[in-house]
């Protein structure tokens, strides 16, 4: 995976994709491997904004019993287990309690009875999975003792049990669209990272192509398409009225979300789902508020918490959340469940990112999340032919809508494509049958520490040789970075193989270096003096890249108001 601009522009492409997140990289995957040549290129890094900053779950759609809306169970369900069988190194079920109370609307004959309807609907969401672990069981309860064992901390006035259902998690969700990418580049795609789409080529009424800059070098070019996928999401509306002069219509409005790393060791491998006093207006059915979700992350050894939304109303490049919003939503955690006891220092990470919503007042945190992913046909809503923009509501349904988009676009380019296999074909790294034997043969064939190969299994799947490759004679790159199960090899990959052009990109993205929070200075050190060595950088730039990460982690560390990474600029 090579960053080459002139690729970009020797040929003209069947489609153009705008915008690298989740939905932009299943697009290229989608079009790609059905046949058709795809450009695909991306402001910032790919993966780089709320598609690598979620809460990391694949939701399979049981929130959706309250709402009566069996489309989106339906949707939900069938991504999820798509993800399941293309990605088994990179999505596993999470187990999820949710405790009992009395006979009524928290007890169990209720519960029940939408846990029932909800296996009835998703009854086929095993085909096709092969490993036993990757599947989802079917619903369950537990007792009173059973409950308090697994936490200790819940409320016991009317306790009578817990009911345990599965959803799904990502390990590490660039990773994710990682695959999805290089899966899409290894069937001929072109993709370039830090290129920025600032208006389209237009012939009378149809859109020709992308005119793009070149962030890294300050060039401007132009990608010609026969079709345009704009899947830039929260910036579609500001790109589509600067260089077209319209916009979609209502304008979409977008939450901040917000979940935390926290310094929590998972008591056990289940999430616990408790309510808050916030609550979900569109339920048809209301069980007390809605879910705040304590979700262990076991390879990292904390504690995942979310998800906290508020309407945002303002800069979409620059998200930030303030420190006395943090001391409010740790406040509805502990009065939701005491015994966590979480304080401002206990926060090791912040993910924050923009989603659809269905509320539109902004600073409102009134819960109407947004329902359906919009995908607009601009020949219909703005007589302009050429273009296709979609804003996706959650990751979790990136692949389908990604179908859905190509479809559409083989038939106005009057193209015959191939039949979709995205649903069963596995992406880069994905051919690993069963994980657990995988990981121990391969092991069994290598020197390295057991947790490393762990890590790398999860991270590269069915590639981790290519990564150990770049080792070569130099055994000290199959050492890890310090206080870290990633080794010195998996930067030099980053950068040969997948385009890493900064810090962030390595620490943020490509690794697992800073996802759970600070690794330290000796650990940013590390990676920059091989980042310094692979990219050519001088002394000064090393320099400033270090500060950048220290400074980034420092506000992610809840002591100050945190900036997301795209803003982190101006606050330096």
């Amino acid at each position: 995976m090579k960053r080459d601009i002139s690729k970009l522009t020797e040929n003209e492409f069947d489609v153009v994709v705008i915008g690298a997140g989740m939905f932009g990289v299943c697009a290229a995957w989608e079009a790609a491997h059905r046949g058709l040549s795809v450009a695909l290129i991306e402001k910032g890094d790919f993966c780089g904004a709320t598609s690598a900053n979620h809460f990391k779950m694949v939701h399979g759609g049981i929130r959706y019993i309250q709402h009566g809306d069996i489309y989106r169970i339906r949707e939900s369900s069938t991504e999820r287990s798509a993800f399941l069988r293309v990605a088994p190194h990179l999505v596993q079920p999470l187990p999820i309690m949710i405790p009992t109370y009395g006979h009524g609307m928290k007890g169990k004959e209720i519960l029940g009875t939408g846990m029932w309807l909800y296996d009835l609907f998703t009854a086929d969401r095993n085909l096709g999975i092969e490993d036993p672990k990757r599947k989802i069981p079917v619903s369950k309860f537990i007792s009173r003792q059973d409950a308090l064992d697994k936490f200790p901390g819940l409320n016991k006035d009317g306790l009578t049990g817990a009911a345990i259902f599965n959803d799904a998690q990502m390990y590490n969700p660039p990773r994710l669209a990682l695959s999805y990418l290089r899966s899409a580049v290894e069937h001929g795609a072109v993709a370039a990272n830090y290129c920025e789409a600032t208006g389209f080529t237009k012939k009378g009424n149809k859109v020709t192509g992308v005119i793009a800059k070149d962030i890294l070098n300050n060039e401007n070019f132009e990608i010609r398409g026969k079709f345009v996928l704009n899947t830039v999401g929260p910036w579609t509306n500001e790109l589509l009225e600067k260089s077209l002069g319209f916009k979609v219509e209502p304008d979409p409005a977008f939450s901040r979300d917000a979940a935390f790393v926290v310094k929590r060791v998972p008591q056990n491998n289940i999430a616990l789902a408790t309510t808050l006093k916030t609550k979900d207006v569109d339920s048809l059915i209301d069980r007390g508020g809605r879910h705040v979700f304590m979700v262990p992350w076991i390879d990292r050894n904390v504690t995942l918490i979310g998800v906290w939304h508020i309407v945002w109303g303002e800069s979409k490049d620059k998200i930030y959340l303030k420190e006395e919003e943090l001391k409010n939503f740790i406040g509805e955690v502990n009065e939701a469940y005491p015994e966590i006891n979480l304080t401002m220092n206990d926060v090791s990470m912040i993910n924050i990112g923009l989603t659809l919503f269905g509320e539109r007042t902004p600073g409102s945190t009134k819960m109407s999340f947004g329902k359906r992913s919009l995908m607009v046909d601009h020949l219909k809503q703005n007589s302009i032919d050429g273009m296709i923009s979609i804003v996706g509501v959650r990751a979790t349904i990136a692949r389908g809508i990604a179908e859905k988009a190509i479809d559409k676009i083989s038939k106005r380019i009057n193209k015959n494509i191939f039949e979709s296999k995205s649903k069963v074909l596995p992406v880069y790294g994905g051919k690993i049958g069963i994980f657990d034997d995988y990981l121990k043969q391969e092991t069994s064939r290598t020197n390295l520490d057991p947790k490393i190969m762990k890590s790398l299994i999860h991270n590269y799947g069915s590639e981790y040789s290519k990564v150990l490759g770049f080792a070569g004679e130099d055994k000290n790159l199959l050492s890890p970075i310090s206080n870290t199960d990633t080794l010195k090899a998996e930067i030099i990959h980053a950068v040969k193989d997948e385009m890493a052009q900064n810090i962030f990109d390595v620490l943020l993205r490509r690794t697992d270096i800073g996802t759970a929070g600070n690794p330290g200075v000796k650990a940013i050190s590390e990676s920059a003096e091989i980042l310094q060595k692979e990219l050519k950088w001088s002394d000064e730039r090393k320099t400033q890249e270090i500060e950048n990460a220290k400074t980034y982690f420092e506000m992610n560390g809840a002591v100050k108001d945190y900036h997301s990474e795209q803003s982190l600029n101006e606050v330096i």
